[in-house]
């Protein structure tokens, strides 16, 4: 058996401000980090907020996501050097969904291309 990825026990509040930071660093917003976390997860601003206060892990985090947006499979490129839509393993696929739209977010990719509408 693999052993688990340390990232799965990470508090998901502990990575959150770092998205955000890497947003704001390029002219982006926290409300925009949030949308695209929203439109990946389902979730409400008082879920959202709810995960953060509790300090959720990522593994419980996806886990209880009420909607993962279907759309999210849409996402494809690299993070990291690993190619999203080739990550074998459920979770740190997700992960890395998230990781990716965060990415393009702070790249200045217009929020509707960001959301695949």
């Amino acid at each position: 058996m693999t052993p688990r990825h340390r990232i799965f026990t990470t508090s998901f509040a502990s990575v959150y401000p770092h998205y955000v930071a890497k947003a704001e660093r390029k002219g982006r917003t926290r409300a925009e980090v949030d949308e695209v976390i929203l439109w990946m997860t389902g979730l409400d601003p008082a879920g959202l907020e709810a995960h953060l206060a509790a300090k959720t892990d990522f593994e419980t985090f996806f886990a209880q996501a009420p909607a993962l947006n279907p759309a999210r499979e849409l996402i494809t490129g690299t993070v990291c050097g690993v190619r999203v839509e080739q990550v074998e393993d459920p979770l740190m696929r997700e992960i890395r969904y998230l990781d990716k739209l965060i990415d393009e977010l702070a790249k200045g990719r217009p929020m509707a291309k960001i959301l695949r509408g």
